[in-house]
């Protein structure tokens, strides 16, 4: 006999900062598969279980979280969600993600108000931020902080570029990678732009951010004696 298990077959349907989040996670992170039987599942794979937690405990979910462990140091272990639900994966086929979205995503019609939230799933899954310092050679170097967010699409890179900018956040720019993969990178003004725009709002009280990148970004700040 099959195992059932709950989850909020309605969470896709109306937007909540949650259902934001983890929608631009998905879309980083995330896939559908449809088996021989016809049963439909939608999936989040990362290498941070503590997230995935938070994200099962968002949909209402009692899934289990299923863990491959890596076979070297090099890698770090890999955890699952799996939810099957042919109806989560039809509202997630209306919001534009569909099985085939890795060269064709598109960024779904979100609300302004839930934008960054899905900016700060998305970034969770698929961001980069990064501190170092510039100019070595010279007497006084520099530091600096550079975040962005990769994807297979440019053209995603490029929408999301722009519904930045009409927040504020500008100069970023759209580099192709080994024509792989694509990056839209922001530097120190624009990147604390971003950081102030993404963990606004309710993340910090539904603990919904990977608490590492986060950090980054403000022991930047403290050690530039920013205001956080």
């Amino acid at each position: 006999m099959p195992v059932f298990k709950s989850v909020n077959k309605n969470f896709f349907k109306k937007w909540t900062p949650g259902m934001a989040y983890v929608l631009g996670f998905f879309s980083a992170d995330g896939y559908m598969t449809v088996n021989r039987r016809g049963g439909q599942f939608w999936c989040i794979q990362i290498t941070d279980g503590e997230i995935l937690r938070q994200i099962k405990k968002t949909i209402k979910s009692d899934h289990k979280i299923s863990i491959r462990f890596s076979k070297n140091s090099n890698e770090k272990d890999l955890y699952r969600l799996q939810i099957g639900s042919i109806e989560m994966c039809d509202d997630l086929r209306k919001l534009g993600l569909g099985e085939r979205k890795t060269k064709n995503l598109a960024i779904p019609n979100v609300p302004k108000k839930y934008f960054l939230d899905f900016v700060r799933g998305y970034f969770d899954g698929d961001g980069h931020v990064w501190v170092g310092y510039i100019n070595k050679k010279r007497k006084t170097k520099t530091l600096i902080i550079q975040t962005g967010f990769t994807s297979c699409s440019g053209d995603f890179l490029e929408v999301m570029r722009c519904r930045l900018e009409y927040f504020g956040i500008n100069k970023g720019v759209i580099s192709n990678r080994d024509k792989n993969y694509f990056r839209l990178t922001y530097s120190v003004a624009g990147a604390l732009n971003l950081y102030k725009f993404m963990y606004n709002g309710s993340c910090i009280k539904n603990k919904l951010f990977l608490n590492r990148k986060k950090v980054i970004f403000e022991n930047f700040m403290k050690k530039k004696k920013l205001r956080l």
